[in-house]
């Protein structure tokens, strides 16, 4: 009896070794692909809401840079928020002509929603490219329709607000139909992206 416990137990060990270095394999086989994709999303994300800029070129977030700038949306209420990408449009001169920010709101009805945004640097809004949502289908998910997103295309505004009956100022969009608490998302990401704008036109990101 005692042998076949030992037997048992090393079959056990043995296929559970296999199985992990199985999922590992499979895990760094995947990697690089996925990596690649979602750079690739994102590059055509930043020139889908800046399609004047030649190059972006990336801001580094220092530990330090990156606790300033979440300092200053907790300050200004945008705490659940998070600035997780800075990119300097440049034109084919090599000039800054604003900023592209990637943007994740945790407000969300079915989680996460993260976001790419353009700002000219008058202030001016080029637009966003959603990355990444899971909201209801045929509510929220109207937020990747052209129609919502354009609302906050050429608007130069410090934040925006949203009405469930018509907007009439270029600070207000239209909220989606039966899906506030995805409008309040992307309208808290989106004036989370202009606050950091703001935080950058004060020279804090040198």
């Amino acid at each position: 009896m005692s042998n076949k416990i030992v037997k048992d137990t090393l079959a056990i060990t043995l296929i559970t070794l296999i199985s992990g270095l199985a999922l590992g394999l499979v895990q760094d086989i995947t990697a690089g692909p996925i990596a690649k994709q979602q750079k690739k999303a994102k590059e055509e994300a930043y020139k889908a809401v800046f399609a004047d800029a030649d190059t972006f070129e990336e801001l580094t977030l220092t530990e330090e840079l990156s606790a300033a700038i979440e300092a200053n949306l907790d300050e200004n209420g945008y705490t659940a928020q998070n600035i997780d990408e800075i990119m300097l449009a440049k034109d084919n001169a090599g000039a800054e002509i604003g900023y592209a920010f990637t943007v994740t709101s945790s407000e969300g009805y079915g989680g996460d929603i993260q976001f790419a945004m353009g700002v000219k640097a008058d202030g001016t809004m080029n637009g966003i490219s959603i990355l990444n949502i899971s909201e209801t289908a045929g509510l929220g998910m109207k937020a990747t329709t052209a129609e919502f997103q354009e609302q906050f295309k050429e608007k130069k505004v410090e934040k925006f607000s949203y009405t469930k009956s018509g907007a009439s100022a270029d600070n207000e969009i239209d909220a989606l139909s039966g899906a506030t608490i995805t409008t309040n998302a992307m309208t808290n990401g989106v004036n989370a992206g202009l606050c950091t704008f703001q935080f950058a036109k004060g020279g804090n990101l040198e």
